[in-house]
């Protein structure tokens, strides 16, 4: 039995309307709690939040939306399902990835239109070679799904179950880089299994094996687009709790905790004061930290993952090579990863990718107009550019951006934008993100499953984290586990993601 919150919990307070805390609201309600969530923003969403720009409705955070069966768990609690919420679109490719020598590959999560595309791209031995990196890759996914991404750890003697043997035997402890040169020697078909590793702030030469189940969802498990753009799923969860019987309060700023002792007993707003018998707290771990008047006792520092800038451009055309989502690579690979978290300096030969939206649902943008959205990987204002240096650097690597992407075939690019917003680590800063990066802290070993912060606080008896910085991580799958691991923390029910295979029931 893992440990859950004791004494009275039956009025929770969320603090967040992100997907953590909102997953984390359904849950409750579903488990007959009372639930007020507190959201500092006038929308909820949190990182996947909403704005309104000349016309164009830009999603501010993540665009790419894999495993959806774990948010339909979250809706199913209430005794709701996603689809009828969301309008879901599989993206087929998944991906498109253009090589800086000019070759491209669609991306399927089709097995047999995959090993197609493969064959085509690299040959039959390639072909052959994708088939049993996805066995793997699906054996790799059931045994670290079951006991390490959707489980709630109070030590790492948690670890220590017969899937702990399994995960060693598929080699999940091995380098990333060196398993997926197992099966395929193709450079280029290696990246796209284990581009995947920047999410987790890790080199794929230096990342763990096991870190490709993120390859798992977005090349096996499906890609899905919701009409309205990803701001569409947490604005229908909210409506799913609101329904449900949640007292959502947008727009307020929670400036303090009151405590008796070892327990939070009441959230403090910039408006009113919520008596609580429990908290989720959800905000950034430096944020939360600063609430709970608590330090974290770690060894050593929180290592974070890398940043990014963001270019959101409203443009009067597209690029017909474009698909909805494309990863276009420079010819640099492990000098980018060298870049991004050892020397701290920004992409000399950027590996980015490029959504558009507008490809699946027109109504983004103004007629006959497109939107494109452009994440450039940087690094983090720890061990790159302070949050001070941006203001000079923004405008000069807006440049550098639009004239990497004239050279990479998107013609006219810079004449097309009539609205854009760039976003920055100095933007995540003011959000209130460590280390200026949205993606929070890293998946080194030292920092995953029983390592990383953990969801209950010490010394505070009914706190309790979610979110990416603590369990299991970063992503949209894994921060919609985590706001469901929370409420288990409070509720005691079992947290298993069980038949979560990224379709929809």
């Amino acid at each position: 039995m893992t440990r859950t919150v004791p004494g009275r919990t039956d009025h929770v307070v969320v603090v967040g309307a992100g997907l953590a805390g909102l997953a984390a609201t359904l849950h409750l309600l579903g488990a007959g709690r009372r639930v007020t969530v507190v959201e500092r923003d006038p929308l909820p969403g949190g990182r996947a939040g909403r704005r309104a720009l000349g016309g164009y409705h830009l999603d501010t955070g993540p665009t790419v939306l894999t495993m959806p069966d774990l948010a339909d768990e979250a809706f199913a609690a209430v005794g709701e399902r996603l689809r009828d919420r969301v309008e879901l679109l599989p993206l087929h490719p998944a991906y498109r990835a253009c090589f800086a020598d000019g070759t491209t590959l669609d991306v399927h999560t089709d097995a047999d239109a995959m090993a197609a595309e493969v064959e085509r791209f690299a040959g039959a031995r390639e072909a052959a070679g994708y088939r049993r990196l996805r066995d793997w890759l699906g054996r790799l996914y059931a045994v670290q799904m079951r006991r390490f991404i959707d489980a709630n750890f109070d030590s790492p003697l948690g670890l220590l179950t017969p899937d702990l043997a399994r995960l060693a035997a598929l080699g999940g402890f091995g380098r990333l880089d060196a398993r997926i040169g197992r099966f395929l020697t193709d450079e280029r078909l290696q990246r796209i299994f284990s581009f995947q590793a920047l999410y987790a702030g890790v080199a794929p030469s230096r990342a763990l094996a096991a870190y490709a189940v993120i390859a798992y969802m977005d090349t096996v498990a499906g890609v899905y687009f919701p009409r309205g753009g990803l701001h569409a799923l947490p604005r229908a969860m909210a409506a799913a709790a609101a329904d449900a019987g949640a007292d959502l309060r947008l727009g307020r700023n929670v400036t303090r905790l009151e405590r008796s002792g070892t327990r939070v007993t009441a959230v403090v707003t910039d408006h009113e004061r919520i008596p609580c018998d429990a908290v989720v707290l959800t905000p950034d771990l430096p944020v939360a930290r600063r609430l709970l008047g608590r330090r974290p006792r770690r060894p050593v520092a929180l290592r974070h993952a890398p940043s990014a800038v963001v270019l959101h451009a409203g443009t009067t055309r597209t690029w017909p090579h474009l698909a909805h989502h494309t990863l276009s690579f420079g010819a640099a690979w492990r000098r980018t990863f060298d870049e991004l978290t050892r020397t701290g300096t920004l992409m000399t030969d950027p590996s980015l990718l490029i959504t558009r939206p507008t490809a699946h649902d027109p109504s983004l943008a103004p007629e006959g107009r497109h939107l494109h959205y452009v994440l450039a990987p940087c690094p983090n204002t720890d061990i790159g550019p302070g949050a001070h240096a941006w203001s000079d650097l923004a405008p000069r690597y807006r440049d550098r951006l639009l004239a990497t992407l004239e050279r990479r075939g998107l013609t006219g690019i810079a004449a097309a934008v009539e609205e854009e917003c760039l976003v920055t680590p100095a933007d995540w800063t003011a959000q209130g993100h460590a280390a200026g990066t949205p993606f929070s802290v890293a998946h080194t070993f030292a920092q995953t499953g029983p390592f990383r912060p953990r969801n209950l606080v010490r010394g505070t008896d009914n706190a309790v984290l979610a979110g990416c910085g603590t369990t299991p991580g970063v992503g949209v799958p894994t921060v919609l586990v985590s706001g469901k691991l929370a409420a288990a923390r409070i509720t005691g029910t079992p947290a298993r993601a069980g038949s979560a295979r990224g379709g929809l029931r």
